[in-house]
């Protein structure tokens, strides 16, 4: 119904799920602002059932053929609730999973729900600089920094400056403005591979 509300938690696949206010349309189409954090526990037929790390490796043992490098930006500054879902809208197929080490350290997977591509970026508490291992013909670490630094060069918005729109050309996560479309990522790979702004 036209002036209708609607109020619901969404989020990406990487995490940091929001509640959302839309207000529906006449064309039936609902858009509205997210209002703020959600923590509702998830049933468990709303849960997402994503591939295990082993899937990725190939029965082989990390790193396998992974590529390695290092980078400044600590695995840290990715895993707030607001860094998961800056970084989730913009890569929708992303999902990440954390292996715990000693005294605070830790290794982030990052992987595609196609089960194409996964990355590690290891974390220790006072190091500047992360190594990173990323192997498929993705390059995640590569394009979660991107996604990082998007959202770093918008002035690091919280949920209260995105919005969503939901119609028949499906949903659409937008930065201050449904004429703003948060840019989708397209994948990174080794051989021809663009960025879709939509």
């Amino acid at each position: 119904m036209s002036g209708g509300i609607i109020v619901t938690p969404w989020g990406p696949t990487y995490g940091g799920e929001a509640v959302a206010r839309l207000t529906v349309a006449d064309d039936g189409s609902a858009s509205g602002p997210f209002v703020g954090s959600s923590a509702f526990m998830r049933m468990s037929v709303q849960r997402k059932g994503l591939p295990p790390t082993r899937s990725f490796l190939d029965g082989h043992e990390w790193p396998a053929t992974g590529v390695r490098s290092e980078t400044t930006l600590s695995p840290d500054d990715v895993g707030e609730w607001v860094h998961m879902f800056a970084i989730g809208v913009q890569v929708p197929d992303l999902f990440c999973r954390v292996d715990w080490g000693e005294n605070g350290a830790y290794r982030l997977w990052l992987m595609d729900t196609g089960v194409t591509s996964w990355a590690t970026a290891d974390y220790a508490k006072g190091h500047t600089e992360y190594p990173v291992v990323q192997s498929g013909p993705r390059r995640l670490w590569d394009e979660l920094e991107t996604a990082w630094h998007w959202w770093d060069q918008q002035g690091r918005p919280g949920f209260a400056r995105f919005g969503l729109t939901v119609g028949n050309g499906g949903e659409h996560v937008w930065l201050d403005s449904p004429d703003q479309p948060v840019p989708l990522r397209a994948a990174q790979c080794d051989s021809d591979c663009g960025w879709d702004h939509r």
